[in-house]
């Protein structure tokens, strides 16, 4: 049978497969499969060789005995969702990253979160660092199905942790270090907690392609409890370093949330009369003007209670609660009594608020200024509260009694010099102070301890130094601070119950007193005077007590996060600019 010639030329063109050197470009590619030829060669023509390989080498292979270079790693994109759950990019055991963005050249080392350090050094270091640069602790890893505890439970346990704190009057700093430790702790590393006067907010975004997950609180009451404080702080310490489960925390919250008071309202009004009388006795009154103290400060105490009962706002609380211990010492004027000046400054030790002062000038110094301007400005308008309270009795008094223009508490103030009595005084009062703040049994001896020896040593350098008293009054409140960091420390708790209580007796009552009765007998210069070297003290206390707890921190560092860190961060100078 013939076959058309076309046909067959086709045919035995297609079935060939080999490559015709003089033909085209497309000859020379190798023939596909799908190019053979379906008609057979007529009978009697051989059939073409068979191609030598069915798939030719293309001219980019590897030659014979060189060893294939190991593939790239592939580039990863910036907005490639991350594997890890947590936000962070995993490595191999040994190593740590916070993803190809954030990563510095040189790595970041691995941090062994142990219990050599307090979990507030350890989490401050870290909070001072920016988010990229922050070391991920070494943790075991979870299984497929164990994701951890949901990411909003974690947030609202953060929060309400954060909020007893700062009710209690913990500094902005080391309330953020602890919503940051709570969150770090469960797995939550990329997130931002954020601490104001009155307002708690966290964020966390699990990654970079994630929308972050903001939750806020809002603390509406206040109030001095360091006994509740203590507990949180433990709490977080166990949340921290022991591991304990979601459940296990809520269960201790709530647990710390059904505590009573340590000491009951009438036992307070107890302690803020002792308070006021061992004041009188520091500043040179007798024992006649303890007891009037003691009774003026209760009498105040009560007053205020009523007017809190009532729902008035604090400031008015302050100027009924000023009232009572004016009024004891224009009563003193009055019966021609030279301990007057005593008996009125011994009141105003207990209602110059040295706590809210403390804590806006450390909020301050560790740069969180809006936090640090609502505290001080708190504090202004108690200390506008008391001067409204005072200056309104001892007017009627000046009108009673001419002869108490002539007072002139520093006088007393200079004449006395019993170390004996003034350290069991000074003892003394702290003593009461703790009672106050609600502390636990367990930190007043060393509270009281801590104010003895401030007094001590405000003591020795004004009285037998010859020392200016605001230096003087720094160099006390500082070796406060530094103990009172120490102790925290050692006990892993907050520092306040043994540093509050203990600057009770370096407070500018006496100061303060002197600026208001020239106010009220109508000298003003002299009073502006007393009342700025008052205000000189309160701030030499503040500073010291920051400086002592500085101290304390820049010599005892938190192993591991702070070599991981290259040193202990801090705010930057800003050179004026």
């Amino acid at each position: 049978m013939a076959s058309d010639p076309q046909r067959g030329q086709r045919g035995t063109s297609g079935s060939s497969g080999a490559p015709d050197p003089s033909g085209s470009p497309e000859d020379r590619k190798p023939a596909s499969d799908e190019a053979h030829s379906a008609f057979t060669p007529p009978l009697g023509v051989p059939y073409p060789p068979a191609p030598e390989e069915e798939h030719p080498t293309s001219e980019f292979a590897l030659p014979a005995g060189l060893r294939p270079e190991a593939p790239a790693e592939q580039e990863g994109s910036a907005f490639t969702r991350p594997s890890s759950t947590t936000g962070q990019t995993p490595m191999p055991v040994g190593a740590t990253a916070m993803g190809a963005a954030f990563t510095p050249p040189h790595g970041i080392p691995v941090v062994r979160l142990t219990k050599e350090a307090p979990w507030q050094d350890r989490m401050r270091t870290m909070l001072r660092m920016p988010v990229g640069e922050r070391p991920v602790p070494e943790r075991p890893e979870r299984g497929e199905e164990d994701t951890g505890p949901a990411v909003p439970r974690v947030l609202d346990l953060t929060l309400r942790i954060g909020e007893i704190l700062l009710a209690g009057g913990e500094g902005a700093e080391d309330v953020e270090a602890a919503m940051f430790g709570v969150a770090h702790a469960y797995g939550l590393e990329r997130v931002e907690p954020t601490v104001t006067f009155t307002l708690l907010s966290i964020s966390y975004q699990p990654s970079l392609v994630d929308d972050p997950v903001t939750a806020s609180r809002t603390v509406r009451r206040r109030g001095v409890d360091y006994n509740r404080l203590s507990a949180v702080f433990r709490l977080v310490d166990d949340i921290t370093s022991e591991g304990i489960t979601l459940e296990e925390a809520y269960r201790g919250l709530a647990d710390i949330r059904r505590h009573r008071h340590p000491y009951p309202s009438w036992a307070l009004t107890v302690a803020s009369g002792l308070l006021s009388g061992a004041a009188s006795m520091l500043v040179g009154g007798g024992m006649l003007v303890f007891v009037a103290a003691a009774v003026g400060s209760m009498l105040g105490d009560r007053l205020a209670w009523l007017a809190s009962a009532r729902g008035l706002p604090e400031f008015y609380q302050f100027v009924v609660a000023a009232m009572p211990p004016a009024a004891v010492g224009v009563a003193f004027s009055l019966a021609n009594a030279s301990d007057a000046s005593a008996a009125i400054t011994g009141g105003l030790f207990a209602l110059i608020p040295g706590r809210a002062l403390v804590a806006g000038v450390h909020d301050g110094l560790t740069g969180y200024y809006i936090t640090a301007a609502a505290r001080l400005l708190e504090v202004g308008y108690l200390i506008v509260g008391i001067v409204v309270g005072v200056l309104s009795v001892l007017y009627i008094g000046l009108q009673l009694n001419p002869h108490l223009r002539r007072l002139n508490p520093e006088q007393a103030l200079a004449q006395i010099n019993e170390p004996v009595v003034q350290t069991i005084a000074a003892m003394l009062l702290a003593l009461a102070f703790c009672v106050l703040l609600q502390q636990e049994r367990n930190t007043v001896a060393f509270a009281t301890l801590n104010g003895g020896v401030a007094w001590v040593v405000y003591g020795t350098l004004v009285y037998r130094a010859g020392m200016n008293a605001v230096p003087a009054t720094a160099i006390a409140a500082g070796l406060v601070g530094l103990f009172g960091q120490l102790l925290s420390r050692y006990r892993y708790a907050s520092a306040l119950p043994y540093v509050t209580a203990a600057i009770g007796p370096l407070l500018p009552g006496s100061a303060t007193y002197f600026g208001l009765l020239n106010f009220a007998q109508g000298q003003l210069p002299v009073g502006l005077t007393s009342l700025v070297q008052a205000a000189s003290l309160a701030l030499a206390i503040a500073v010291g007590v920051n400086l002592g707890a500085e101290i304390a921190r820049l010599f005892l560092r938190a192993p591991g996060v702070e070599e991981a860190a290259g040193g202990r961060r801090a705010a930057k100078r800003t050179r004026g600019f």
